[in-house]
């Protein structure tokens, strides 16, 4: 198996604050989502995440005119520069200071950084730098505001930008020295000013202010309205003194008349549209110069904390961080382009369905999503449970999903309906902690940690059929073997029983443990089973004979992260010394763990030793990722950190304290106490190509890297590409052509020689191909059905592989296992998008044939 697991994808979150940056091209938009960054495109509906990370939440991010550059910054002002078609990170740079702002020039020259009270001007790294110690050289450095800098915006040539602050007034600068004279203040509002934008023409600024008015600056004579100008009239160009008294002055004033304050304001200078987001949600649409409203529309519960446009105008994009909402709102046909939401609270369980193709996730707000593995979006969200999700199942067998949750019901799920069509709950007012499902889909059992008792319910009847007692304490994992008839559960008495629920009787003997046990994970061919328990040890059991067989000590190896107010070292922490989540690979070769830590651990079972060890997050904004405290961050009152500060700060609404005490989950206000790192669930995908953790981050998808990877099977010296393209073209020995091209394992002459077997041809190399090269031809056809336009040749090839060999997959579907999902993922997905076209073609045809009707009855009528 291979263990070069990479981050590939982060889902579950899509915006936690900072700004929202559209490409230059308007078809996808970038979001900061923690300490990294991802990137929807939303015209090919697919999205993903880049790799690196910042060591605190981002709070701003710019892309170059050009779409070359990427540029993050965090909360401390630490800066990395990306490139952004290759993902890759060129340079880490230091503000020194917390950016509130940033931008590049229009014409990509410059990057604008504001800091508290500054402007700092830097040229924008070039091509043919990159061997000097540092590319970041300042330009300049701006000053003038008497408090904090909101935002920052350039006009269109480059020269001059614009800021707004606290102070309740907007600055001109100018970038070159020649137009210092054009550095002016624009006072007059009672607020703090938002955002200033120049026109198109550049002669016009609008200034919006958080008490919701709206200035309009024009460069004129004070007291010369330039309205009741004509054309022929040259008052202000021709002098040079009348040139000299010319400045800006404010010629309209307008009012927003909502009920909330200002937060955020765009304006897109080619079509004169304005959107303003407020606190309460809203959103206005305003046509300038005239103020004429266009539209408004309730989009969140909470205010939207930032809005931008993309070039063309068309697409609105909003962020709303206080539910972790993006969406992007197309305003002339007033519809969604995306609408996006994360999880607000944290992810407690996830599943992947049998195909592998969706991933669901249950969550502490009582939300389940369904997440599509290859777009990253969330297909659809169910609510209906009244408290947080605790686990959540798929049958092996159909489109049905189960879930469990504290609110004292389980609930089973059409996932080709999208609804809830039947719920179990039990006689007594029980909270349920875990879940399994029979592999047929017909019984579903849960347990609590209220009581000691395991229910069995008839998914048919929704009837109460059991309730298995023997434990002595709460129930914390359950798991049903692949027969369908024998359940294993996990208790905190210290004992794991395996069942037969249909003979109602305990299988074999109770595993006696030292200590709780916290989690349990069957292998797929139900023969051995892991349990994990609360010193930190995974021990493996034959599930037949009640012994065991092996053991792992992973306590050194889950510990790490020290958390701010903890007397002890990370090394001496009991908090993250113990596994809370197993999963075993398709093939059962490995065990993932992951629990109260930093850390995810992949172990061989065999050799029982650690392959690989993955840091979810190196956010330090989070608790338990630093692995030393930096001790001039403590105080005599504690740490700084937790120290509350909320009444030294500059806005009012900002100083009054609205949290609850404590509260560190389950709150939606803003939390006293900084959230944990961890992992509650981990999940390999069915093909083992790919695993997912639910973190405190969101959900983390972690994928093979098959970019450039040689691995030469069986080699021979006579075996080289030259002669596989000789046996190929000139013997035309398409079996031993193919094998040689295995045995090389390069993609390019695999594809060669698979694409030149003629169709009559697959089944008699099918049947004569050895066994041995099952495996990497069942892979290739699977990760080359979906990029290749030969839909019935790939098929061929299945149904001949399926058809002469289906006896040996089926004595060895443990094995092959994998592969054959993978297959089945490819297939599934190609009928869906044949789908689509096929519904498409059918009513093309019928308006065609409709037309043809119609076009012979007049041709009749008329001869």
């Amino acid at each position: 198996m291979k263990t070069d697991f990479k981050f590939s994808n982060l889902l579950g979150t899509v915006y936690r604050q900072g700004n929202l940056v559209f490409t230059p091209d308007g078809t996808c938009i970038l979001s900061p989502v923690g300490n990294r960054v991802s990137c929807f495109d939303l015209v090919n509906n697919k999205s993903f995440t880049f790799s690196y990370e910042h060591r605190k939440n981002i709070a701003r991010i710019a892309l170059n005119p050009q779409a070359s550059l990427l540029l993050s910054v965090d909360e401390d002002g630490r800066a990395i520069l990306v490139n952004f078609v290759r993902r890759t990170v060129l340079h880490h740079f230091n503000f020194k200071d917390k950016v509130t702002d940033l931008q590049f020039s229009p014409d990509g020259t410059f990057i604008s950084a504001t800091t508290f009270r500054q402007i700092q001007l830097w040229r924008t790294p070039k091509h043919g730098q990159d061997r000097e110690f540092n590319p970041f050289v300042r330009h300049r450095i701006y000053t003038g505001h008497h408090a904090e800098i909101n935002s920052l915006t350039w006009s269109k040539d480059s020269r001059f930008f614009l800021t707004t602050s606290k102070d309740s007034t907007a600055r001109i600068y100018s970038v070159s020295s020649d137009d210092s004279s054009a550095a002016t203040v624009l006072g007059g509002h009672r607020d703090s000013v938002v955002g200033a934008f120049f026109s198109a023409d550049q002669e016009t600024i609008y200034t919006v202010a958080r008490d919701g008015a709206l200035f309009t600056w024009k460069y004129q004579v004070p007291g010369f309205k330039t309205e009741d100008r004509d054309e022929d009239d040259d008052i202000i160009l021709g002098d040079e003194d009348e040139e000299k008294k010319m400045r800006w002055v404010t010629t309209k004033k307008d009012l927003f008349k909502q009920d909330a304050k200002v937060k955020c304001a765009a304006f897109h200078p080619d079509t004169k549209l304005l959107v303003v987001g407020f606190a309460n949600g809203v959103f206005g649409i305003y046509e300038l110069p005239e103020f004429n409203l266009i539209h408004t529309l309730s989009i969140s519960q909470n205010e939207i904390d930032f809005v931008t446009i993309n070039k063309t105008g068309e697409w609105l994009a909003f962020g709303a961080a206080k539910l972790g909402q993006l969406l992007v709102w197309e305003w002339q046909s007033e519809s969604y382009i995306l609408k996006q939401q994360g999880h607000y609270d944290s992810i407690n369980c996830l599943t992947y369905s049998p195909d592998g193709s969706k991933i669901i996730t249950g969550a502490d707000d009582g939300k389940i999503k369904v997440w599509d593995a290859a777009s990253g979006f969330a297909i659809v969200t169910f609510t209906e449970h009244m408290s947080a999700v605790t686990a959540v199942e798929f049958s092996k067998r159909g489109n049905v999903l189960f879930s469990s949750s504290l609110d004292g019901s389980i609930r089973a799920w059409d996932l080709i309906r999208y609804r809830n069509f039947r719920t179990f709950t039990a006689p007594e007012r029980i909270q349920f902690s875990s879940l399994a499902v029979d592999p047929s889909g017909e019984v579903v059992c849960a347990g609590s940690l209220d009581d000691f008792d395991i229910h069995l319910w008839s998914v048919q009847t929704g009837q109460l059929l059991d309730r298995l007692s023997g434990h002595e304490g709460p129930v914390s994992a359950l798991s049903f073997a692949d027969d369908g008839g024998t359940l294993a559960s996990a208790s905190w008495d210290k004992t794991v029983r395996v069942w037969n629920i249909f003979g109602r009787r305990v299988h074999v003997e109770p595993f006696q443990l030292n200590s709780d046990v916290l989690a349990i994970a069957l292998r797929p061919d139900s023969k051995q089973i892991a349990i994990s328990t609360l010193e930190g040890q995974i021990s493996f059991w034959d599930v037949a004979d009640g012994r065991q067989i092996g053991a792992i000590e992973g306590r050194n190896d889950i510990s790490g992260g020290r958390h701010t107010d903890d007397r002890f070292t990370a090394k001496n922490s009991a908090r993250s010394k113990s596994f809370r989540t197993l999963s075993y690979n398709s093939d059962g070769s490995c065990i993932l763990a992951g629990g109260n830590s930093k850390y995810v651990c992949l172990y061989d079972i065999d050799n029982e030793v650690l392959l690989r060890k993955y840091t979810i997050s190196r956010n330090m904004g989070l608790e338990g990722t630093v692995e030393f405290l930096n001790s001039k961050n403590m105080t005599e009152a504690g740490p700084m950190s937790l120290i509350d500060d909320a009444g030294e700060a500059s806005d009012l609404e900002n100083r009054i304290d609205r949290t609850l005490p404590g509260a560190s989950r389950g709150d939606l206000s803003v939390r006293k106490t900084r959230p944990a790192i961890r992992s509650t669930s981990i999940k390999f995908d069915p093909t083992g190509r790919s695993f997912a953790a639910a973190s405190t981050e969101g959900l983390l998808v972690y994928s093979v890297n098959d970019s450039f990877f040689f691995d030469p099977f069986d080699l021979d010296i006579d075996v080289t590409p030259t002669t596989t393209l000789a046996v190929l073209n000139k013997e035309h020995d398409y079996l031993k052509a193919l094998v040689m091209a295995f045995r090389l394992n390069e993609r390019y002459l695999i594809y060669q020689v698979y694409e030149s077997v003629h169709p009559r041809d697959i089944t008699i190399v099918a049947r004569k191909l050895p066994v041995v090269y099952l495996s990497p031809l069942l892979k290739f056809i699977a990760s080359v059905i979906e990029e290749s336009q030969h839909l019935e040749f790939h098929l061929r090839w299945i149904e001949a592989i399926v058809t002469t060999h289906g006896q040996y997959l089926k004595s060895r579907r443990v094995e092959f296992g994998p592969e054959l999902r993978g297959v089945q993922k490819a297939t599934l997905k190609l009928q869906r998008e044949l789908a689509k076209v096929t519904d498409g073609n059918e009513y093309l045809l019928k308006y065609l044939l409709t037309e043809k009707g119609t076009m012979d009855s007049y041709m009749h009528i008329v001869n």
